[in-house]
């Protein structure tokens, strides 16, 4: 797989947006990647160092629309953290 085969898209949230002061990232990453595939590809596509990736899988939530229900797609998310001497993301830095 490819770096951008594995970071699917960033994570834009408050929760997400806090922790940008203290070099962490969330992602949305692929399902299959463990977290030395998730590091390799942050560095690559962003020219940073990582020092520590937590991840987690989501679980669907269950939506309705009248009565027809179903459950939206689980994923699987990665918050990247970067080490002190690494530079910050800029695709992040506009959105502070």
């Amino acid at each position: 797989m490819t770096a951008q085969d594995i970071i699917i898209r960033p994570i834009i949230t408050e929760r997400s947006m806090a922790g940008i002061g203290m070099k962490k990232y969330t992602f949305e990453v692929a399902k299959d990647a463990n977290k030395v595939e998730i590091a390799k590809a942050v560095e690559e596509l962003f020219d940073v160092k990582v020092s520590k990736v937590n991840t987690m899988n989501v679980r669907g939530h269950l939506r309705r629309q009248g009565r027809t229900e179903g459950y939206t797609p689980s994923w699987k998310k990665a918050i990247v953290s970067l080490t002190e001497g690494s530079k910050a993301i800029e695709f992040f830095e506009g959105m502070m």
